[in-house]
């Protein structure tokens, strides 16, 4: 093996030790008795760092046991054989050189096919941090970078990558990668994995683990994962040896897509390493078509209900983001109003003369007004869950891909089992030119205008103690780009956004059935890892953003050029309004917050503070126009909601 010579700065003084990086790699540097030493900064017992130990009469003491070395040539005391690497040194008149076995390449690894097969199946994106148990795909993801095959965000808690995947799965269908050590680092994923699992959303998460031989035998962060992973999973699988490593990897992409949720995979420390020839498992012929047809029996029933309805409505959930052009033809072609759930709020845009805005608790009365007039409901894709306001007691044609979705909560005239814009094409067609609905045009621009003129009263609000919600969300609606995705927090602010922001079309990320605060913004961090080149938003108020608040540093460092609308009103302030609904007191809801603009430039992003309803046009777009990661912390006023 050949070796080469490698200059080294900072030796220590005599009687000391210290790490140092020499071509890469870890060295322990001593001096004494007026020698110079390099050992291998590995104890050959458990791998402590020489390099931290201390010099006690004349020997090297590892920092972990107290084993002794001799600074120079590693050698043990006499009788013993297990010493470190000790390499040459030479001190030379411009130096102290340490001469180094060249680096061999590593050898093709287990976590590298891993990573391989991953990309294979187009998982482009992985949010984590790196840590001892996970160091080996660690180094295969770096190696993929490199490769430009992969791209890795480094953030600041776990749970923010778990919300991040989350946000990138719901956004494209596709799963983005989210990962972590042993123990806690694993542990803190569960509550953004559980916002995928309950709102269908492709993840696969990626636990590194403590060495097999030590597992289930109390060592240090040795938790059984796959059993706490095991409720929040489609699938847990820990990787071993003798796996087939390629095939565990295809496998637990192919069941978060065809499953919409979460597939994890463990990986035991000594695992990742092993030397792996193995081929790649692609897939190719490994998909189904998921795009199924409706059955001609339903299709035809839900036809000739739409064909008799005068006033029919059509109420468009999640699951109908990839039928907005049908959605948009059938509306037309009835004259219907479009309504949508929260969570799919823009689908059909309020300013379309049939958008009809979001129904439900987070809704406008624009929306509840039509449905009330309603014969008959269309839904596609809604999960009827009580936040979103859709009646039970009306005729309805329900139209989803899944079948426990059908008539869940309560019994619907005519389940329709088929993918949403399928069906939709399959009912225009049956639908043909007969059909009895009046044209609702001019009532949806008649509520509309009702309801525009209620906003501009809240928004012109001003009580001397904070800018009013209505007043944000109408800057937000004039400044907002229409291409922007849009990543809403859980709080009164969520509830203000859906009452008072008026979409041009832009696409909305919320924590939908698990409704966890704290989302908005590492799911603004997936929006941009899943679209680059969209600009995105993040609104949240001051309790949501305070359990994640270190991750602006990571938009900072990645330059993910986040622009947050922040509502600070000192305060839980729903939790604040539930007390109070439910007849208790007010109790332990203040919140104490930095200057948040101040904040925010101390991260090294924009921060513009707004306290004034006549400041925000210019601040908002102050906020847009700004390069990078911007800040706008608006002082809200906690009641003006």
């Amino acid at each position: 093996m050949t070796a080469t010579w490698h200059r080294v700065d900072e030796v220590p003084g005599d009687g000391r030790v210290r790490t140092a990086i020499v071509d890469g790699r870890s060295i322990a540097l001593t001096r004494c008795g007026g020698r110079v030493g390099a050992l291998d900064n590995h104890c050959p017992h458990q791998g402590g760092p020489l390099g931290e130990g201390s010099i006690e009469n004349g020997l090297l003491r590892c920092p972990w046991h107290g084993y002794d070395y001799d600074p120079t040539t590693g050698r043990p005391p006499e009788g013993f054989s297990d010493a470190p690497q000790a390499f040459d040194v030479e001190e030379r008149d411009d130096g102290v050189y340490v001469r180094l076995p060249d680096v061999v390449p590593r050898p093709r690894s287990v976590a590298d096919v891993l990573v391989e097969t991953l990309v294979a199946w187009g998982v482009d994106t992985v949010f984590g941090m790196v840590g001892h148990s996970n160091l080996g795909f660690a180094d295969a993801l770096r190696a993929a970078e490199e490769r430009a095959e992969i791209r890795y965000v480094g953030i600041r808690h776990e749970g923010a990558a778990a919300f991040a995947a989350s946000a990138y799965g719901k956004l494209t269908g596709r799963p983005a990668a989210c990962f972590a050590i042993a123990g806690p680092g694993s542990t803190n994923l569960l509550t953004g994995l559980y916002d995928a699992r309950l709102d269908g959303a492709p993840v696969l998460a990626i636990s590194g683990q403590v060495p097999s031989k030590v597992l289930g035998r109390g060592a240090f962060q040795d938790v059984d994962l796959s059993a706490v992973f095991r409720d929040v999973a489609l699938s847990t699988v820990t990787v071993n040896a003798g796996s087939d490593h390629a095939e565990l990897a295809a496998t637990a992409v192919k069941h978060a897509l065809d499953g919409r949720g979460v597939a994890h995979l463990v990986l035991p420390d000594e695992v990742q390493n092993l030397p792996c020839d193995a081929p790649v498992a692609g897939p190719l012929g490994r998909r189904a078509d998921l795009a199924a047809a409706p059955s001609a029996a339903t299709s035809t029933a839900a036809a000739e209900m739409l064909r008799a309805a005068r006033r029919p409505v059509i109420i468009a959930g999640q699951g109908a983001r990839g039928a907005a052009p049908e959605l948009r033809e059938l509306a037309e072609r009835l004259g219907a109003p479009v309504l949508t759930t929260f969570r799919a709020k823009g689908l059909v845009p309020d300013t379309h003369p049939l958008g009809g805005g979001v129904l439900g608790r987070s809704g406008t009365p624009v929306a509840s007004w039509l449905m009330n007039e309603s014969d008959l409901l269309i839904v596609v894709g809604a999960s009827f869950a009580n936040h979103t306001g859709i009646a039970p007691y009306k005729p309805i044609v329900q139209i989803d891909d899944a079948a426990s979705a059908i008539g869940r909560f309560d019994a619907v005239s005519v389940g329709v089992l088929g993918d949403a814009a399928v069906s939709l094409r399959t009912l225009i067609e049956l639908l043909g030119s007969t059909s009895a609905a009046v044209d609702q045009r001019a009532d949806v621009a008649a509520r509309w205008a009702i309801w525009r003129a209620e906003k501009a009263r809240r928004a012109a609000d001003d009580r001397g103690r904070g800018v009013s919600s209505a007043a944000v969300f109408a800057a937000l609606s004039e400044h907002c780009p229409r291409d922007a995705t849009i990543a809403v927090d859980v709080g009164n602010h969520a509830y203000s956004f859906g009452r008072y922001f008026e979409s041009a079309g832009q696409p909305v990320l919320m924590s939908g059935y698990l409704g966890s605060i704290g989302f908005g913004y590492p799911a603004a961090m997936g929006a941009w890892a899943a679209a680059p080149d969209r600009p995105v938003v993040a609104v949240t108020g001051d309790g949501g953003f305070g359990q994640y608040l270190a991750e602006l540093t990571t938009a900072v460092k990645y330059g993910i050029p986040i622009k947050h609308v922040l509502l600070d009103n000192g305060a839980l302030g729903k939790i604040s309004k539930e007390q109070l609904a439910g007849e208790y007191a007010v109790w332990q809801t203040s919140l104490v917050n930095p200057d948040f603009a101040d904040y925010a430039q101390l991260c090294g992003a924009t921060g513009i503070p707004v306290r004034h309803a006549d400041d925000l046009d210019r601040a908002v777009a102050a906020l847009f126009a700004a390069d990078g990661p911007a800040l706008l912390h608006v002082h809200a006023d906690a009641e003006l909601v």
